[in-house]
């Protein structure tokens, strides 16, 4: 289902895309993000990796907060992996 008021989330996009890609290319385009975000010093996207590499995904309009909850969201441990 699309997301409300118009916005789609990731998961709406998801079959479709693994449909245009298969299997491999998917996951070889989710890798190429994964490359476009990623501190390169720590190998893990922060947030001053977020934040400076924003724009590259069309995130130019999320505010610090929006970015750091993305990055709270998804961390594994309190080492923030």
């Amino acid at each position: 289902l699309m997301a409300s008021a118009g916005r789609s989330e990731f998961q709406d996009f998801l079959p479709l895309m693994a449909e245009k890609l298969g299997g491999d290319g998917l996951i070889g385009e989710l890798c190429n993000g994964f490359q476009l975000l990623v501190d390169s010093d720590k190998g893990v996207i922060t947030f001053q990796s977020l934040k400076k590499n924003a724009a590259l995904l069309g995130l130019q309009g999320f505010s610090d907060s929006d970015l750091y909850n993305m990055i709270k969201k998804v961390t594994l441990t309190e080492t923030g992996r």
